[in-house]
């Protein structure tokens, strides 16, 4: 449930590697962003949208809406435990702009370039099942809630970086990840109740 074949032991730089060279000169679509993941790699694909929900691309009109309704197809199919990846043609087909790509992966490559060698598989029962299915759920549940945050792109990046850490915790078998996940939820609802 926490992915496929060839998930362990990735690292996000390399997933960020995939990202860059998916697509072609003119645009990447999400087909050849799952063609360059492999569609059994649901922890990476689960990773992607919510990287680029915290990227420069998540200024785009409709953005964290598309994504959300990505990750949360995603993470509901790690939980029914399909062996690969089904997206309907309307999601396959969404694209972007191979420059509006190349930029993201830039903007994300320094930070993750701190990150990436701290990670390591530690705290591995909340990877593992059961208690991966509850960050699962975690991510479908923000994702329900996704098209509200069109309104607060603060909220939507706040909601991003959470399902970020879930799904990097997943792929690595970081429970550190997952734990501090979950405390970026805890702070997203407790900012939301502050400003209602």
């Amino acid at each position: 449930m926490t992915g496929s074949d060839g998930d362990e032991n990735r690292k996000i730089a390399e997933v960020l590697d995939g990202l860059d060279e998916a697509g072609d000169e003119e645009s990447v679509s999400v087909e050849q962003v799952v063609e360059a993941m492999g569609d059994r790699s649901f922890a990476p694909l689960l990773l992607v949208p919510a990287l680029i929900m915290v990227s420069p691309i998540s200024s785009i009109p409709g953005t964290p809406t598309i994504s959300g309704l990505i990750i949360g197809l995603i993470a509901v199919q790690m939980l029914i435990g399909r062996d690969s990846l089904w997206l309907p043609g309307f999601l396959r087909r969404r694209k972007v702009s191979s420059k509006r790509m190349h930029k993201a992966v830039d903007f994300l490559r320094k930070p993750v370039s701190y990150v990436d060698p701290v990670l390591k598989e530690r705290l591995t029962f909340l990877t593992d099942k059961p208690a991966n299915t509850i960050a699962l759920l975690t991510c479908v549940a923000i994702t329900l809630v996704m098209p509200l945050m069109e309104f607060v792109p603060m909220l939507a990046s706040v909601a991003a970086l959470a399902i970020s850490l879930f799904a990097a915790g997943l792929l690595i078998r970081d429970g550190l990840l997952v734990g501090a996940g979950y405390v970026v939820v805890a702070i997203g609802i407790a900012t939301t109740n502050f400003f209602i």
